[in-house]
């Protein structure tokens, strides 16, 4: 894992205007057993079925970090346990769900990243609904499948290139 600050990110950047680099509000809460991670992203668009959740977090993840456009649904968790231990098993580097949570506790193990609006213990149910590789919205910004994500305890950053301090 490379060594990074968002909030050095945000320093070094915070005069950038062009939307290639951006801060997330604070609105998401970290579930997952790292708390700090970066990689390319990877996207899924679903509301309360997480058919392509599952797919993408059994799939080689590669490094990259997951973003999972929920629409903010509070009623469904889009990732639990099982699918988190899936995510970290295959190399996925962090997940950001715009949307629920839930098995806490066994978030907490899993050795990836999560970052979630909240929790709640009811599953979705899987229609097969939903697109994978999509521009999807988060907080108001749009995030592009190979834009790059880093998140630490201080926030998220989003930039359309790799970033690096100095």
């Amino acid at each position: 894992m490379i060594s990074f600050s968002t909030c050095d990110f945000c320093d070094l950047h915070k005069a950038t205007d062009s939307g290639d680099f951006i801060a997330l509000p604070g609105v998401h809460r970290s579930y997952g057993g790292l708390k700090r991670f970066a990689g390319p992203i990877a996207t899924v668009r679903c509301f309360e079925d997480n058919s392509r959740v599952k797919e993408a977090v059994e799939s080689p993840g590669q490094g990259r970090v997951l973003v999972v456009d929920g629409g903010g649904s509070l009623r469904r968790a889009l990732l639990g346990g099982n699918l988190a231990a899936a995510a970290a098993r295959n190399g996925w580097a962090g997940l950001l769900i715009e949307g629920c949570v839930r098995d806490v506790a066994e978030l907490a193990q899993a050795q990836t990243g999560i970052l979630a609006l909240s929790h709640c213990p009811m599953p979705t149910e899987r229609k097969n609904q939903g697109l994978a590789d999509v521009a999807v919205q988060i907080q108001g910004h749009w995030l592009r499948p190979g834009d790059w994500l880093y998140a630490d305890e201080d926030g998220v950053v989003i930039s359309t290139q790799p970033l690096h301090l100095g």
